[in-house]
Protein backbone atom coordinates (compact mmCIF):
# COMPACT_ATOMS: atom_id res chain seq x y z
CA UNK A 1 0.00 0.00 0.00
CA UNK A 2 2.63 2.38 1.18
CA UNK A 3 4.59 1.88 -2.60
CA UNK A 4 1.60 2.45 -4.04
CA UNK A 5 0.90 5.36 -2.41
CA UNK A 6 4.55 6.48 -3.30
CA UNK A 7 3.84 5.86 -6.54
CA UNK A 8 0.94 7.76 -7.07
CA UNK A 9 2.62 10.83 -5.68
CA UNK A 10 5.26 10.30 -8.23
CA UNK A 11 3.00 10.28 -10.97
CA UNK A 12 0.81 13.29 -9.77
CA UNK A 13 4.17 15.59 -9.23
CA UNK A 14 5.28 14.47 -12.68
CA UNK A 15 1.71 15.38 -14.19
CA UNK A 16 2.00 18.47 -12.87
CA UNK A 17 5.62 19.15 -13.90
CA UNK A 18 4.58 18.20 -17.49
CA UNK A 19 1.84 20.94 -17.29
CA UNK A 20 4.12 23.39 -15.94
CA UNK A 21 4.89 25.90 -18.39
CA UNK A 22 8.57 26.30 -19.14
CA UNK A 23 11.16 28.49 -20.72
CA UNK A 24 14.65 28.80 -21.89
CA UNK A 25 17.44 31.01 -22.33
CA UNK A 26 16.64 31.60 -25.50
CA UNK A 27 12.97 33.35 -24.94
CA UNK A 28 14.46 34.73 -21.92
CA UNK A 29 17.19 36.82 -23.35
CA UNK A 30 14.44 38.00 -26.08
CA UNK A 31 12.00 39.18 -23.40
CA UNK A 32 14.81 40.96 -21.46
CA UNK A 33 15.40 43.04 -24.28
CA UNK A 34 11.84 43.74 -25.30
CA UNK A 35 11.03 44.70 -21.95
CA UNK A 36 14.00 47.37 -22.01
CA UNK A 37 12.49 48.95 -24.89
CA UNK A 38 15.81 46.94 -26.81
CA UNK A 39 14.27 46.12 -30.26
CA UNK A 40 16.81 45.85 -33.04
CA UNK A 41 19.98 44.02 -32.89
CA UNK A 42 22.69 44.11 -35.23
CA UNK A 43 24.78 41.42 -35.91
CA UNK A 44 26.34 38.08 -38.06
CA UNK A 45 24.60 35.04 -37.18
CA UNK A 46 26.65 31.66 -36.55
CA UNK A 47 27.27 29.22 -33.96
CA UNK A 48 26.32 29.28 -31.36
CA UNK A 49 23.82 32.58 -31.96
CA UNK A 50 22.30 31.22 -35.20
CA UNK A 51 18.38 30.43 -33.65
CA UNK A 52 18.33 33.26 -31.24
CA UNK A 53 18.79 35.35 -34.25
CA UNK A 54 15.42 33.84 -36.10
CA UNK A 55 13.93 33.46 -32.70
CA UNK A 56 14.73 37.47 -32.30
CA UNK A 57 13.28 38.19 -35.43
CA UNK A 58 10.22 36.13 -34.78
CA UNK A 59 9.10 37.70 -31.77
CA UNK A 60 9.61 41.34 -33.15
CA UNK A 61 12.98 42.45 -32.62
CA UNK A 62 14.29 43.72 -36.16
CA UNK A 63 17.72 41.66 -36.86
CA UNK A 64 19.77 42.98 -39.16
CA UNK A 65 22.11 40.20 -40.13
CA UNK A 66 26.22 42.19 -41.73
CA UNK A 67 28.72 40.44 -43.61
CA UNK A 68 31.26 41.51 -40.76
CA UNK A 69 31.02 41.76 -37.04
CA UNK A 70 33.62 44.68 -36.85
CA UNK A 71 30.58 46.68 -39.18
CA UNK A 72 28.09 45.19 -36.86
CA UNK A 73 29.65 46.73 -33.89
CA UNK A 74 30.02 50.20 -35.63
CA UNK A 75 26.18 50.43 -36.43
CA UNK A 76 25.65 49.25 -33.19
CA UNK A 77 27.74 52.30 -31.35
CA UNK A 78 26.28 54.62 -33.53
CA UNK A 79 22.34 53.72 -32.91
CA UNK A 80 23.45 54.36 -29.20
CA UNK A 81 24.69 57.77 -29.91
CA UNK A 82 21.37 58.48 -31.65
CA UNK A 83 18.85 56.92 -29.34
CA UNK A 84 20.98 57.22 -25.97
CA UNK A 85 20.21 53.46 -25.56
CA UNK A 86 22.23 50.75 -25.85
CA UNK A 87 23.32 49.69 -29.53
CA UNK A 88 23.22 45.71 -29.52
CA UNK A 89 25.75 43.65 -31.09
CA UNK A 90 25.81 40.27 -31.44
CA UNK A 91 28.22 38.32 -32.24
CA UNK A 92 29.44 34.28 -32.71
CA UNK A 93 32.69 33.06 -30.44
CA UNK A 94 36.31 33.98 -30.48
CA UNK A 95 36.91 35.58 -34.12
CA UNK A 96 33.49 36.63 -34.33
CA UNK A 97 33.91 38.41 -30.94
CA UNK A 98 37.10 39.38 -31.30
CA UNK A 99 35.55 41.15 -35.18
CA UNK A 100 33.19 42.90 -32.60
CA UNK A 101 35.80 44.00 -29.83
CA UNK A 102 37.26 46.78 -31.86
CA UNK A 103 34.23 48.31 -32.42
CA UNK A 104 33.06 47.99 -28.49
CA UNK A 105 36.74 49.52 -27.76
CA UNK A 106 35.82 51.94 -30.37
CA UNK A 107 32.55 53.06 -28.75
CA UNK A 108 34.05 53.42 -25.26
CA UNK A 109 36.65 55.74 -26.20
CA UNK A 110 33.81 57.72 -28.38
CA UNK A 111 31.74 57.31 -24.93
CA UNK A 112 28.68 55.56 -27.20
CA UNK A 113 26.01 53.66 -25.47
CA UNK A 114 26.70 50.04 -27.12
CA UNK A 115 26.82 46.57 -25.83
CA UNK A 116 28.22 43.45 -27.52
CA UNK A 117 26.43 40.38 -26.58
CA UNK A 118 28.72 36.99 -27.71
CA UNK A 119 28.48 33.26 -27.44
CA UNK A 120 30.94 31.35 -26.13
CA UNK A 121 32.65 28.33 -25.22
CA UNK A 122 31.95 26.98 -21.49
CA UNK A 123 33.61 27.92 -18.31
CA UNK A 124 34.73 24.27 -17.53
CA UNK A 125 36.24 23.35 -20.33
CA UNK A 126 38.15 27.08 -20.88
CA UNK A 127 39.99 27.01 -17.58
CA UNK A 128 40.95 24.12 -18.24
CA UNK A 129 42.38 24.51 -21.88
CA UNK A 130 40.46 21.42 -23.64
CA UNK A 131 40.41 22.59 -26.75
CA UNK A 132 36.98 23.66 -26.93
CA UNK A 133 35.32 24.39 -30.66
CA UNK A 134 36.51 28.43 -30.65
CA UNK A 135 37.49 28.34 -27.23
CA UNK A 136 38.69 31.85 -25.74
CA UNK A 137 38.11 33.57 -22.11
CA UNK A 138 36.16 36.04 -24.39
CA UNK A 139 35.49 37.88 -20.62
CA UNK A 140 39.36 38.20 -19.80
CA UNK A 141 39.93 40.12 -23.10
CA UNK A 142 36.96 41.73 -23.39
CA UNK A 143 37.37 43.84 -19.74
CA UNK A 144 40.68 46.09 -20.77
CA UNK A 145 38.42 47.39 -23.81
CA UNK A 146 35.41 48.34 -22.20
CA UNK A 147 33.54 50.12 -19.72
CA UNK A 148 32.00 47.21 -17.79
CA UNK A 149 32.03 43.24 -18.73
CA UNK A 150 29.90 40.87 -17.44
CA UNK A 151 29.07 37.02 -17.63
CA UNK A 152 25.90 35.33 -17.54
CA UNK A 153 26.14 31.21 -16.39
CA UNK A 154 22.03 30.75 -15.19
CA UNK A 155 19.35 31.60 -17.16
CA UNK A 156 17.86 33.01 -13.86
CA UNK A 157 20.02 35.80 -14.03
CA UNK A 158 19.60 36.72 -17.58
CA UNK A 159 17.18 39.67 -16.37
CA UNK A 160 20.14 40.78 -13.97
CA UNK A 161 22.82 40.18 -15.99
CA UNK A 162 21.11 42.74 -19.27
CA UNK A 163 20.24 45.46 -16.62
CA UNK A 164 23.93 45.42 -14.89
CA UNK A 165 25.02 45.98 -18.76
CA UNK A 166 21.95 48.55 -19.89
CA UNK A 167 23.21 50.66 -16.75
CA UNK A 168 26.67 50.56 -16.81
CA UNK A 169 26.36 51.43 -20.85
CA UNK A 170 24.21 54.30 -20.32
CA UNK A 171 24.76 55.88 -17.25
CA UNK A 172 27.70 58.32 -15.90
CA UNK A 173 29.83 58.66 -18.90
CA UNK A 174 28.50 56.30 -21.45
CA UNK A 175 30.61 53.29 -23.24
CA UNK A 176 30.78 49.69 -24.42
CA UNK A 177 30.21 47.08 -22.43
CA UNK A 178 30.71 42.97 -23.00
CA UNK A 179 27.95 40.44 -21.69
CA UNK A 180 29.08 36.87 -22.55
CA UNK A 181 26.77 34.53 -22.54
CA UNK A 182 28.25 30.76 -22.81
CA UNK A 183 26.40 28.27 -25.57
CA UNK A 184 24.42 26.47 -22.40
CA UNK A 185 22.52 29.37 -21.40
CA UNK A 186 20.53 29.68 -24.56
CA UNK A 187 18.98 26.00 -24.14
CA UNK A 188 19.03 26.17 -20.10
CA UNK A 189 15.22 25.35 -19.08
CA UNK A 190 13.43 26.57 -15.95
CA UNK A 191 9.82 27.51 -15.06
CA UNK A 192 8.31 30.19 -17.32
CA UNK A 193 6.71 32.22 -14.55
CA UNK A 194 9.96 32.13 -12.28
CA UNK A 195 11.84 33.37 -15.47
CA UNK A 196 9.37 36.35 -16.28
CA UNK A 197 9.69 37.01 -12.70
CA UNK A 198 13.58 37.26 -12.57
CA UNK A 199 13.51 39.81 -15.68
CA UNK A 200 14.18 43.51 -14.73
CA UNK A 201 12.73 46.59 -16.45
CA UNK A 202 15.55 49.43 -15.41
CA UNK A 203 14.50 52.23 -14.31
CA UNK A 204 16.50 55.66 -14.37
CA UNK A 205 19.20 54.07 -16.16
CA UNK A 206 21.26 57.32 -16.30
CA UNK A 207 20.35 59.53 -13.72
CA UNK A 208 21.07 63.23 -14.08
CA UNK A 209 24.03 64.65 -12.34
CA UNK A 210 23.32 68.05 -11.14
CA UNK A 211 26.39 70.12 -10.51
CA UNK A 212 27.32 71.88 -7.62
CA UNK A 213 26.29 75.54 -7.18
CA UNK A 214 29.56 76.82 -5.91
CA UNK A 215 31.02 75.16 -9.42
CA UNK A 216 28.42 76.86 -11.57
CA UNK A 217 29.32 80.29 -9.67
CA UNK A 218 33.16 79.80 -10.04
CA UNK A 219 32.74 78.95 -13.82
CA UNK A 220 30.65 81.95 -14.54
CA UNK A 221 32.51 84.05 -12.32
CA UNK A 222 35.68 83.21 -14.82
CA UNK A 223 33.46 83.26 -17.58
CA UNK A 224 32.70 86.50 -16.78
CA UNK A 225 36.16 87.83 -16.96
CA UNK A 226 36.93 87.06 -20.56
CA UNK A 227 38.15 89.38 -22.67
CA UNK A 228 38.28 87.15 -25.94
CA UNK A 229 35.90 84.11 -24.68
CA UNK A 230 35.26 80.76 -26.88
CA UNK A 231 32.45 78.34 -26.30
CA UNK A 232 33.56 74.53 -27.83
CA UNK A 233 30.86 72.14 -28.19
CA UNK A 234 32.11 68.88 -28.51
CA UNK A 235 30.14 65.04 -29.57
CA UNK A 236 29.32 64.69 -25.76
CA UNK A 237 26.72 67.98 -26.13
CA UNK A 238 25.26 66.65 -29.06
CA UNK A 239 24.79 63.33 -27.44
CA UNK A 240 23.11 64.76 -24.83
CA UNK A 241 20.17 65.85 -26.91
CA UNK A 242 20.18 69.13 -24.58
CA UNK A 243 19.87 71.27 -27.95
CA UNK A 244 17.68 74.22 -26.79
CA UNK A 245 19.34 74.96 -23.58
CA UNK A 246 22.72 74.44 -25.24
CA UNK A 247 21.38 77.16 -28.11
CA UNK A 248 20.06 79.09 -25.29
CA UNK A 249 23.60 79.74 -23.45
CA UNK A 250 25.62 79.86 -26.53
CA UNK A 251 23.04 82.83 -27.89
CA UNK A 252 22.19 84.71 -24.36
CA UNK A 253 26.15 84.95 -23.79
CA UNK A 254 26.60 85.98 -27.02
CA UNK A 255 30.08 84.06 -27.20
CA UNK A 256 32.01 82.58 -30.26
CA UNK A 257 31.36 78.75 -30.34
CA UNK A 258 33.43 76.27 -31.92
CA UNK A 259 31.56 72.79 -33.06
CA UNK A 260 33.88 70.45 -32.98
CA UNK A 261 33.18 67.82 -36.25
CA UNK A 262 30.73 65.54 -34.81
CA UNK A 263 28.54 68.67 -32.72
CA UNK A 264 28.42 70.33 -36.14
CA UNK A 265 24.58 71.34 -36.42
CA UNK A 266 24.01 71.98 -33.07
CA UNK A 267 23.90 76.05 -33.89
CA UNK A 268 23.63 75.89 -37.89
CA UNK A 269 27.68 76.42 -38.81
CA UNK A 270 26.12 79.59 -40.56
CA UNK A 271 25.42 81.13 -37.14
CA UNK A 272 26.50 84.39 -36.87
CA UNK A 273 28.75 82.88 -33.62
CA UNK A 274 29.96 80.28 -35.68
CA UNK A 275 33.47 80.26 -35.16
CA UNK A 276 34.65 77.19 -37.44
CA UNK A 277 35.68 79.30 -40.41
CA UNK A 278 37.79 81.08 -38.05
CA UNK A 279 39.40 77.85 -35.73
CA UNK A 280 43.10 78.62 -35.72
CA UNK A 281 42.45 82.53 -34.78
CA UNK A 282 40.15 81.40 -32.12
CA UNK A 283 42.36 78.74 -30.51
CA UNK A 284 45.47 80.86 -30.54
CA UNK A 285 43.84 84.30 -29.07
CA UNK A 286 40.90 83.11 -27.16
CA UNK A 287 41.55 83.66 -23.33
CA UNK A 288 38.86 81.58 -21.19
CA UNK A 289 37.19 78.59 -23.31
CA UNK A 290 34.58 77.49 -21.78
CA UNK A 291 34.16 73.30 -23.36
CA UNK A 292 30.87 71.44 -23.35
CA UNK A 293 30.94 67.55 -23.72
CA UNK A 294 34.54 68.20 -25.56
CA UNK A 295 37.88 66.80 -24.10
CA UNK A 296 41.49 68.40 -24.58
CA UNK A 297 42.71 65.30 -26.18
CA UNK A 298 44.79 65.50 -29.43
CA UNK A 299 42.11 66.62 -31.16
CA UNK A 300 42.63 69.73 -29.69
CA UNK A 301 46.16 69.65 -29.48
CA UNK A 302 46.20 68.53 -25.66
CA UNK A 303 45.27 72.06 -24.99
CA UNK A 304 48.62 73.69 -25.34
CA UNK A 305 51.34 74.27 -27.91
CA UNK A 306 51.42 75.95 -31.25
CA UNK A 307 47.93 75.11 -31.85
CA UNK A 308 47.06 77.63 -28.65
CA UNK A 309 49.63 80.41 -28.97
CA UNK A 310 51.14 82.36 -26.53
CA UNK A 311 48.19 84.22 -24.84
CA UNK A 312 47.67 82.55 -20.98
CA UNK A 313 44.45 80.91 -20.89
CA UNK A 314 41.68 79.45 -18.90
CA UNK A 315 39.77 76.79 -19.08
CA UNK A 316 35.81 75.88 -17.64
CA UNK A 317 35.07 72.24 -18.40
CA UNK A 318 31.70 70.77 -18.01
CA UNK A 319 31.79 67.08 -18.54
CA UNK A 320 30.03 64.29 -16.43
CA UNK A 321 33.55 62.45 -15.84
CA UNK A 322 35.31 64.22 -12.77
CA UNK A 323 38.55 62.22 -13.58
CA UNK A 324 38.27 64.23 -17.28
CA UNK A 325 39.08 67.16 -14.97
CA UNK A 326 43.21 68.80 -15.63
CA UNK A 327 44.04 65.70 -17.81
CA UNK A 328 46.32 67.53 -19.74
CA UNK A 329 46.14 70.78 -17.82
CA UNK A 330 44.87 72.89 -15.25
CA UNK A 331 41.22 73.32 -15.39
CA UNK A 332 40.19 76.33 -13.96
CA UNK A 333 35.98 75.81 -13.39
CA UNK A 334 35.49 72.35 -13.56
CA UNK A 335 31.74 72.26 -13.56
CA UNK A 336 30.79 68.24 -13.14
CA UNK A 337 27.37 66.52 -13.90
CA UNK A 338 25.29 66.02 -17.32
CA UNK A 339 25.04 68.49 -20.12
CA UNK A 340 21.27 69.08 -19.80
CA UNK A 341 21.64 69.85 -16.03
CA UNK A 342 25.56 71.55 -16.28
CA UNK A 343 23.67 73.66 -19.50
CA UNK A 344 20.39 74.39 -17.48
CA UNK A 345 21.78 75.60 -14.23
CA UNK A 346 24.53 78.17 -16.19
CA UNK A 347 21.16 79.38 -17.83
CA UNK A 348 19.61 80.05 -14.18
CA UNK A 349 22.41 81.52 -13.23
CA UNK A 350 23.04 83.86 -15.48
CA UNK A 351 20.35 85.50 -14.95
CA UNK A 352 18.45 88.10 -17.18
CA UNK A 353 21.42 90.74 -17.28
CA UNK A 354 24.61 88.70 -18.64
CA UNK A 355 26.81 90.85 -20.38
CA UNK A 356 27.04 91.18 -24.16
CA UNK A 357 30.40 89.25 -25.09
CA UNK A 358 33.12 91.65 -25.51
CA UNK A 359 32.28 93.78 -29.01
CA UNK A 360 35.64 93.41 -30.34
CA UNK A 361 36.36 90.27 -30.07
CA UNK A 362 33.20 89.17 -31.38
CA UNK A 363 33.87 91.92 -34.37
CA UNK A 364 37.35 90.48 -34.91
CA UNK A 365 36.20 86.87 -35.03
CA UNK A 366 33.39 87.65 -38.04
CA UNK A 367 35.40 89.33 -40.10
CA UNK A 368 38.20 86.25 -39.90
CA UNK A 369 35.03 84.29 -40.57
CA UNK A 370 34.21 86.13 -43.73
CA UNK A 371 37.55 86.62 -44.78
CA UNK A 372 38.38 82.69 -44.51
CA UNK A 373 35.07 81.75 -46.15
CA UNK A 374 35.40 83.82 -49.06
CA UNK A 375 38.90 82.68 -49.66
CA UNK A 376 37.21 79.28 -49.78
CA UNK A 377 34.28 79.96 -52.11
CA UNK A 378 36.57 80.14 -55.45
CA UNK A 379 37.78 76.75 -54.83
CA UNK A 380 34.10 75.24 -54.01
CA UNK A 381 32.82 76.47 -57.56
CA UNK A 382 35.57 74.58 -59.78
CA UNK A 383 33.71 72.30 -62.47
CA UNK A 384 36.81 70.55 -63.71
CA UNK A 385 37.26 66.59 -65.07
CA UNK A 386 38.89 64.86 -63.47
CA UNK A 387 37.64 66.58 -59.60
CA UNK A 388 39.79 67.79 -56.95
CA UNK A 389 38.41 67.45 -53.56
CA UNK A 390 37.38 71.26 -53.62
CA UNK A 391 34.70 71.04 -56.19
CA UNK A 392 33.66 68.06 -55.21
CA UNK A 393 32.35 69.15 -51.58
CA UNK A 394 31.22 71.88 -53.11
CA UNK A 395 28.60 69.84 -54.80
CA UNK A 396 28.13 67.96 -51.85
CA UNK A 397 28.05 70.92 -49.38
CA UNK A 398 25.02 72.05 -51.70
CA UNK A 399 23.40 68.79 -51.52
CA UNK A 400 23.60 68.85 -47.67
CA UNK A 401 21.98 72.62 -47.57
CA UNK A 402 19.21 71.70 -49.54
CA UNK A 403 18.64 68.45 -47.37
CA UNK A 404 19.05 69.74 -43.44
CA UNK A 405 17.93 66.71 -42.56
CA UNK A 406 19.47 64.05 -43.91
CA UNK A 407 22.62 62.34 -42.55
CA UNK A 408 25.92 62.85 -43.19
CA UNK A 409 28.87 60.12 -42.66
CA UNK A 410 32.17 61.03 -43.55
CA UNK A 411 35.27 59.01 -43.09
CA UNK A 412 38.70 59.08 -45.23
CA UNK A 413 41.81 60.76 -44.80
CA UNK A 414 41.44 64.34 -46.83
CA UNK A 415 37.90 62.93 -47.63
CA UNK A 416 37.08 63.57 -44.19
CA UNK A 417 39.59 66.62 -43.27
CA UNK A 418 38.48 68.86 -46.45
CA UNK A 419 34.53 68.01 -45.54
CA UNK A 420 34.67 68.76 -41.85
CA UNK A 421 35.60 72.93 -42.95
CA UNK A 422 33.86 72.38 -45.91
CA UNK A 423 30.25 70.84 -45.53
CA UNK A 424 27.90 73.17 -43.36
CA UNK A 425 25.43 71.53 -40.84
CA UNK A 426 22.58 72.60 -40.08
CA UNK A 427 21.05 70.64 -37.33
CA UNK A 428 22.05 68.42 -34.91
CA UNK A 429 23.36 64.93 -34.80
CA UNK A 430 23.11 65.18 -38.52
CA UNK A 431 26.84 64.25 -38.84
CA UNK A 432 28.96 61.14 -37.73
CA UNK A 433 32.17 60.87 -38.76
CA UNK A 434 35.91 58.45 -36.68
CA UNK A 435 35.62 60.60 -33.83
CA UNK A 436 38.12 60.09 -31.04
CA UNK A 437 40.50 57.57 -32.32
CA UNK A 438 40.08 59.00 -36.41
CA UNK A 439 39.54 55.01 -36.91
CA UNK A 440 38.73 53.85 -40.53
CA UNK A 441 35.96 51.53 -41.46
CA UNK A 442 33.01 53.01 -39.76
CA UNK A 443 31.53 54.09 -42.50
CA UNK A 444 28.76 51.27 -43.83
CA UNK A 445 28.28 50.31 -40.18
CA UNK A 446 27.51 54.05 -39.29
CA UNK A 447 25.29 54.34 -42.97
CA UNK A 448 22.96 51.32 -42.14
CA UNK A 449 22.30 51.94 -38.53
CA UNK A 450 21.40 55.85 -38.97
CA UNK A 451 19.19 55.12 -41.62
CA UNK A 452 17.43 52.45 -39.46
CA UNK A 453 17.31 54.58 -35.95
CA UNK A 454 16.11 57.68 -37.72
CA UNK A 455 14.34 56.84 -41.22
CA UNK A 456 16.11 59.39 -42.76
CA UNK A 457 18.12 59.49 -45.93
CA UNK A 458 22.32 59.41 -45.50
CA UNK A 459 24.74 60.12 -47.51
CA UNK A 460 27.75 58.38 -47.16
CA UNK A 461 31.04 60.62 -48.03
CA UNK A 462 34.03 58.27 -48.53
CA UNK A 463 37.84 57.53 -49.11
CA UNK A 464 38.44 54.91 -51.61
CA UNK A 465 40.63 53.34 -48.60
CA UNK A 466 38.32 54.08 -45.92
CA UNK A 467 35.53 52.67 -48.09
CA UNK A 468 37.65 49.37 -48.36
CA UNK A 469 37.24 48.63 -44.85
CA UNK A 470 33.57 48.46 -44.97
CA UNK A 471 32.72 48.32 -48.62
CA UNK A 472 31.10 44.36 -48.47
CA UNK A 473 28.09 45.59 -46.51
CA UNK A 474 26.53 47.62 -49.53
CA UNK A 475 24.94 43.83 -50.28
CA UNK A 476 23.54 44.49 -46.67
CA UNK A 477 22.42 48.32 -47.43
CA UNK A 478 20.66 46.83 -51.04
CA UNK A 479 19.30 43.49 -48.94
CA UNK A 480 17.18 45.74 -46.30
CA UNK A 481 16.40 48.48 -49.47
CA UNK A 482 17.87 51.14 -47.51
CA UNK A 483 17.74 54.73 -48.17
CA UNK A 484 21.32 55.17 -48.61
CA UNK A 485 23.86 57.07 -51.13
CA UNK A 486 27.20 56.00 -50.45
CA UNK A 487 30.16 58.60 -52.58
CA UNK A 488 33.29 57.29 -52.90
CA UNK A 489 36.22 59.71 -53.68
CA UNK A 490 38.06 57.65 -55.48
CA UNK A 491 41.69 58.93 -56.38
CA UNK A 492 43.47 55.52 -56.76
CA UNK A 493 45.12 55.30 -53.55
CA UNK A 494 45.44 56.35 -50.11
CA UNK A 495 46.36 59.93 -49.56
CA UNK A 496 47.32 60.12 -53.64
CA UNK A 497 47.32 57.70 -55.97
CA UNK A 498 50.90 58.71 -57.55
CA UNK A 499 53.10 57.10 -55.60
CA UNK A 500 55.41 54.85 -57.12
CA UNK A 501 57.51 52.15 -56.12
CA UNK A 502 61.35 52.67 -57.75
CA UNK A 503 62.90 49.44 -56.91
CA UNK A 504 60.23 46.40 -58.36
CA UNK A 505 57.20 45.96 -60.12
CA UNK A 506 54.78 45.85 -57.08
CA UNK A 507 52.83 48.97 -56.73
CA UNK A 508 53.53 51.53 -54.40
CA UNK A 509 51.90 50.71 -50.52
CA UNK A 510 49.46 53.31 -50.82
CA UNK A 511 48.51 52.76 -54.41
CA UNK A 512 45.09 51.08 -55.62
CA UNK A 513 44.18 49.64 -59.16
CA UNK A 514 43.92 52.77 -61.69
CA UNK A 515 40.54 53.60 -62.65
CA UNK A 516 38.68 51.30 -60.07
CA UNK A 517 34.74 51.45 -60.60
CA UNK A 518 33.16 51.09 -57.34
CA UNK A 519 30.08 51.60 -58.54
CA UNK A 520 30.07 48.33 -60.29
CA UNK A 521 29.84 46.74 -56.77
CA UNK A 522 25.78 48.45 -55.85
CA UNK A 523 25.17 47.16 -59.24
CA UNK A 524 26.25 43.54 -58.80
CA UNK A 525 23.63 43.60 -55.57
CA UNK A 526 21.08 45.01 -57.40
CA UNK A 527 21.31 48.40 -56.40
CA UNK A 528 22.05 52.22 -58.46
CA UNK A 529 26.01 52.82 -59.71
CA UNK A 530 27.57 55.86 -61.00
CA UNK A 531 30.59 56.88 -62.50
CA UNK A 532 30.84 60.28 -62.17
CA UNK A 533 33.94 62.99 -63.34
CA UNK A 534 32.39 66.18 -62.77
CA UNK A 535 30.70 68.09 -60.10
CA UNK A 536 27.67 68.88 -61.85
CA UNK A 537 27.64 64.97 -62.72
CA UNK A 538 28.28 64.33 -58.82
CA UNK A 539 25.30 66.75 -57.77
CA UNK A 540 22.81 65.38 -60.40
CA UNK A 541 23.92 61.82 -59.05
CA UNK A 542 23.19 62.26 -55.64
CA UNK A 543 20.36 64.17 -56.15
CA UNK A 544 18.78 61.35 -58.09
CA UNK A 545 19.85 58.96 -55.17
CA UNK A 546 18.32 60.92 -52.42
CA UNK A 547 15.14 61.42 -54.12
CA UNK A 548 14.37 57.67 -54.66
CA UNK A 549 15.85 56.48 -51.47
CA UNK A 550 17.28 53.63 -53.27
CA UNK A 551 20.82 52.00 -52.75
CA UNK A 552 23.32 54.24 -54.64
CA UNK A 553 27.04 54.15 -54.63
CA UNK A 554 28.84 56.77 -56.82
CA UNK A 555 32.15 56.69 -58.24
CA UNK A 556 33.44 60.07 -58.08
CA UNK A 557 36.61 60.21 -60.18
CA UNK A 558 38.89 62.36 -57.96
CA UNK A 559 42.33 63.42 -59.89
CA UNK A 560 44.85 60.93 -58.51
CA UNK A 561 47.59 63.77 -57.21
CA UNK A 562 44.91 65.50 -55.66
CA UNK A 563 45.49 64.95 -51.54
CA UNK A 564 48.18 65.02 -49.24
CA UNK A 565 49.95 62.94 -47.25
CA UNK A 566 47.75 61.67 -43.99
CA UNK A 567 45.40 64.33 -44.73
CA UNK A 568 45.62 67.35 -41.91
CA UNK A 569 47.59 65.08 -39.87
CA UNK A 570 50.72 64.42 -41.04
CA UNK A 571 52.46 65.88 -38.25
CA UNK A 572 51.43 62.55 -36.84
CA UNK A 573 52.96 60.53 -38.79
CA UNK A 574 56.79 60.36 -38.10
CA UNK A 575 59.52 59.95 -40.75
CA UNK A 576 63.20 59.01 -41.32
CA UNK A 577 65.74 61.26 -41.16
CA UNK A 578 68.42 58.90 -42.93
CA UNK A 579 68.10 58.14 -46.36
CA UNK A 580 69.97 55.26 -48.03
CA UNK A 581 72.14 56.18 -51.34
Amino acid sequence: MADAAVKEKHETTNAAEAERELTDGFHLIIDALKLNGLNTIYGVPGIPITDFGRMAQAAGIRVISFRHEQNAGNAAAIAGYLTKQPGICLTVSAPGFLNGLTALANATTNCFPMILISGSSEREIVDLQQGDYEEMDQLAIAKPLCKAAFRVLHAADIGIGLARAIRAAVSGRPGGVYLDLPAKLFSQVMDAEAGQKSLVKVVDAAPAQIPAPTAVKRALDVLKSAKRPLIILGKGAAYAQADDAIRALVEKSGIPFLPMSMAKGLLPDTHPQCAGAARSTVLKESDVVMMIGARLNWLLSHGKGKTWGEAPKKFIQIDIEPKEMDSNIEIAAPVVGDIGSCVSALLEAMGNKWPAAPADWVAAVSAKREENIAKMAPKLMKNSAPMDYHGALGALRTVVKERPDAILINEGANTLDLARGVIDMYKPRKRLDVGTWGVMGIGMGYAIAAAIETGKPVLAVEGDSAFGFSGMEVETICRYKLPVCVVIFNNDGIYRGTDVNSVSSDPAPTVFVKGSRYDKMMEAFGGVGVNATTPDELKRAVDAAMDSGKPTLINAVIDPAAGSESGRIGNLNPQSKIRKK
